[in-house]
Order: C-alpha cells, then structure tokens, then sequence
C-alpha cells in the first residue's frame, strides 16, 4: 500500500546552489503538485544576501519553516539542495517523514570536490570572497570564503538519516559523480537509487522521475 498522501503545504523544494525558487524544475514539480491539490513551497536560499550564505543559514532557514508545521514534511532537494535535504533530516528527525534527492552532491564536504578547484581554495580566502554564475540571477555574484569553512563542518556522505529516500542521479553528470551516489545509496537500504542517462540538471528525465515520486508521496 502507498503511504498516505502529502497534506497541503507539507513538500518542500531545496533549490540548489546559485539557483533560486524559478528555476525550471521547481517550476515542474509546482504544477505537477498543484494539480493535485498540494502546494510546493521553495524556500530562497539566496536571502537576505547570497555573499552571507552559508550552509548553517540554509538549516537554519529550513528549520524555522519547518517549526511553523503541524506535522513532518516531504523534502525534494537538487544537488546542494538534496545535500541538505540529507543534513537537515538527520539533524530535524522527525520532522522530516520523506526525501527526494535529485543529484545529491553527497561528496560536498571533500575539499577535492568543492565548488572550485583546491588551487583557488587559497585565492578565495586571500580575496575574501568569490565570483560565481548565479543562474537564478542570470549574472556573476560574490560569495564569502566563511561559505567554504562553514560548509566544512559537515559531511553528507557520513550523514545517516532514517527516512525513506528516493534518489535519481544522471549517469551523464559532471558535476556529481553517479559512482559516488552508488557508493552513498549502498549502505542505506532505506534509500532507493535510479540511475538515469541524464546530466546534472535531469531536465530530460523530469517526467520520468515524477513516475517514480507521485506512488512514493501517495498521489496515485
């Protein structure tokens, strides 16, 4: 038997990083969602300042939302979104009943695969911040270095959490690598892989992906 369904206002979308609440997949599973009654929030990472943010803030800002519940809530997160997806349910506990993890960037906490180069690390800290493509913006913005340190305390690939998960990962992805999400998912029989000849974005496999979420929120 599917689980229940979701009850309204109760799914959450973690955009990911220099992303923002209009990118194209939030877009999707807002209407998907909404066609059946259920309304998808999407927190903005990127406020108040997205030169401030760091991955503290980002629990933060979750967690307060989640505090103003009655009941626990679906995550849907896209890479550093799905990165605290996984924080954030191991942190919150039951306040988190369901996860749908998009190209979940599990390796975030490795120096080695970072938003920049281990050669740049030092030039970020030197110059105190960092440019980078912010696509919800459509322009470059500057990101302090205390989002590196800050980012540094935690570890998504150790992070256990006891909520069922489901997770789809491109094959074609260069920026996360599907055989470290193999490695991640294997320990975690509470978690189900779907491999996907997609990259980063899984725009291409949006429809097929929702096959996968609706029977898992109950929708069918």
């Amino acid at each position: 038997m599917p689980d229940p369904p979701v009850r309204d206002s109760a799914v959450f979308y973690l955009h990911g990083f220099a992303s923002s609440p209009r990118s194209t997949k939030v877009q999707y599973f807002t209407q998907v969602l909404a066609e059946r009654g259920i309304r998808l929030q999407c927190p903005d990472f990127n406020e108040p300042d997205f030169r401030t943010m760091t991955m503290t803030r980002m629990l933060d800002q979750l967690e307060a939302r989640l505090s103003s519940l009655d009941g626990p809530a679906t995550l849907i997160g896209s890479s550093l979104g799905a990165t605290l997806a996984i924080i954030a349910a191991a942190r919150l506990g039951t306040a988190v009943d369901r996860l749908v993890l998009l190209a979940p960037a599990v390796m975030f906490g490795d120096p080695d695969q970072h938003l920049v180069p281990r050669e740049q690390i030092e030039i970020w800290k030197s110059r105190g911040d960092f440019e980078f493509f912010h696509y919800g913006y459509g322009e470059t913005r500057r990101l302090s270095y205390a989002f590196y340190e800050d980012s540094l305390k935690y570890d998504p690939f150790g992070t256990l959490c006891p909520q069922p998960a489901l997770i789809f990962q491109g094959t074609r992805d260069s920026l996360v690598d599907f055989r470290d999400v193999q490695r991640f998912a294997a320990t975690r029989p509470n978690m189900r892989l779907s491999l996907l000849h997609d990259d980063h974005q899984l725009i291409a496999s949006l429809s097929q992906i929702w096959n996968d979420v609706a029977p898992f929120l109950g929708l069918t």
